[in-house]
């Protein structure tokens, strides 16, 4: 059983940055690639960033590219998203999600996913 708890979402002005952090509670952290998802509201759930289970590869959505960065600390059995430069279209519920997975390939679908946080919300300001 793999358990997620979010945190670190909140209101910021645009052009500011946010970190946030998702801590895992599961047996061997380090069998789980890691993921970032998010939703606006009316819209799909979507990609944002994905980790390795190693954490040598990631892998960044187009819109996020230059303004994000993902990380995962084994020690502390937890994955981050830090955002910087902040825009309003980045406003929605931040989802953390895990897949059992020992290889080097992200994955971007949802479905690929088993295992999910109950979200955290960011709301960016103009």
């Amino acid at each position: 059983q793999v358990q997620l708890v979010e945190s670190g979402g909140g209101l910021v002005q645009a052009g500011g940055s946010l970190r946030l952090s998702c801590a895992a509670s599961v047996r061997i952290f380090s069998n789980y690639a890691m993921a970032w998802f998010r939703q606006a509201p009316g819209k799909e759930r979507e990609f944002v960033a994905g980790i390795t289970w190693s954490g040598s590869t990631t892998y960044l959505a187009d819109s996020v590219k230059g303004r994000f960065t993902v990380s995962r600390d084994h020690a502390k059995t937890m994955v981050s998203l830090q955002m910087n430069s902040l825009k309003p279209e980045d406003t929605a519920v931040y989802y953390c999600a895990a897949r059992a997975d020992l290889t080097q390939r992200v994955r971007i679908q949802p479905p690929d996913y088993a295992y999910w946080g109950q979200g955290t919300q960011v709301t960016v300001s103009s």
